[in-house]
């Protein structure tokens, strides 16, 4: 039992999982989401209706439990939340907890998946992206389908006869609580922690000799093929970088990151993604510049895709840094398709953050943003001031043009005349 609001320590989190490592069935599956909040359940279950996104088992009993909760609790209710450091480790912590089976699940079918229920196996699954601050609607799609992927996953093992016990959580809260006696303390605690949250796992290097020439970094590194095949790259290539990097090249001048895969996914034997970077001197602010060029998709060693890059660059002692990068029109950088086999795939990768010269301490230098200092706000501001800044002028103008009468008439005397050129 615990108070309302209270926020459970990583300690806390190892006794209150210790009764999953005491069960006969050892079979433990994870769904890792990049965002997740109890909001997202009550929020989204109140709102939409009969556009309920949650469906499966699994959350239809949570959800269940969460408005038993809601209804029997007195007053308003706060529930207790996870610190996000305990989530932050919490694979590494699984990991070295038992003598677990690590096994990635990166597609929907997992009929083909093999599991010896004998031995413990840590399934992770990780869930796609949700798209918040782009369109609720989007956030929506993205739960939905991550709903439909959890009910596969535990379907099928249910189907096979394998008990399992399921853990559902993300890498940082979807939403923060803001109370308004203490944003004005906090908010400074919370921008400065920031930037440790974002770095949940270390950033891929690319090495040649004593020294590291490329950095690459994203909370979520994504693809859907053909509008149908999602696939999550970024456990494999952060977590436990099981990605192929030897054809990676590094020079003063041209850098290219190449990311090999072996089956991603059924039906993908092989899948390598490069990221072709340059740098040059541009006359116009007499210093070097670094660029992101071209990012291409190879599939099974045939088909080939190739991306423009928009709005990717920095001076070259820094790293660049954007919140959305892909090929939705919505995002701040996209990759914008060059060939006709570049509009079967779309891309999404969240948090990015890449460097491929100057490179010291294998550390990332300081970050390039893709946002720019005038945001539309900043220019809806700027307008609007303007506009009232005119008319206020105006007004002040012609008040001041304003005379009084020079002569006035007298009762005794004849009329007043005032001849019209006056």
């Amino acid at each position: 039992a615990m108070h309302e609001g209270h926020i459970v320590s990583a300690q806390e989190l190892t006794v209150l999982l210790q009764s999953l490592f005491s069960q006969n069935s050892r079979n433990l599956v994870l769904f890792l989401q990049d965002r997740l909040s109890v909001d997202d359940f009550t929020y989204l279950t109140e709102s939409y209706g009969n556009k309920n996104p949650f469906q499966n088992q699994v959350n239809k009993l949570f959800i269940n439990l969460l408005q038993e909760i809601l209804q029997s609790s007195p007053s308003s209710l706060v529930l207790p939340a996870v610190d996000c450091e305990a989530t932050r480790y919490l694979l590494s912590f699984l990991q070295e907890s038992g003598d677990w089976k690590l096994k990635n699940v990166t597609n929907l079918n997992v009929s083909q998946l093999e599991v010896n229920a004998s031995e413990g196996n840590l399934l992770v699954v990780q869930l796609q992206p949700l798209v918040g601050g782009l369109k609720e609607i989007s956030t929506l799609e993205a739960i939905a389908e991550n709903d439909k992927i959890i009910g596969r996953v535990t379907m099928a093992l249910q189907k096979r006869g394998i008990y399992f016990s399921v853990i559902y959580t993300a890498v940082s809260p979807s939403r923060i609580s803001r109370r308004t006696d203490v944003v004005a303390e906090l908010r400074r605690q919370l921008m400065a922690t920031e930037e440790e949250d974002d770095l949940s796992y270390p950033p891929l290097n690319m090495t040649t000799g004593n020294y590291t020439c490329i950095l690459f970094y994203a909370s979520n590194f994504s693809l859907k093929a053909n509008s149908s095949v999602f696939i999550d790259l970024t456990n494999a290539t952060f977590v436990t970088q099981n990605v192929d990097i030897s054809d990676s090249e590094c020079s003063d001048s041209n850098t290219t990151l190449s990311l090999k895969y072996t089956n991603p996914v059924n039906g993908i034997s092989s899948l390598e993604i490069r990221f072709l970077m340059t740098n040059k001197f541009y006359e116009g602010s007499a210093r070097q510049w670094f660029t992101l060029d071209s990012v291409e998709i190879i599939q099974d060693g045939e088909k080939f895709a190739k991306f423009n890059v928009s709005d990717i660059s920095a001076p070259a002692e820094y790293s660049f840094h954007c919140q959305l990068v892909g090929t939705s029109n919505l995002y701040p950088a996209r990759l914008v398709p060059a060939n006709n086999e570049a509009k079967n795939w779309d891309i999404f990768i969240s948090r990015l953050q890449i460097q491929g010269f100057n490179i010291e301490n294998n550390q990332f230098s300081y970050a390039s943003d893709c946002t720019g200092f005038f945001t539309p706000g900043i220019w809806m501001g700027l307008v609007t001031s303007v506009i009232l800044l005119w008319i206020l002028t105006y007004g002040i103008h012609m008040i001041m043009q304003l005379t009084t009468n020079s002569r006035f008439d007298d009762p005794k005397g004849p009329a007043l005349s005032v001849p019209q050129t006056e």
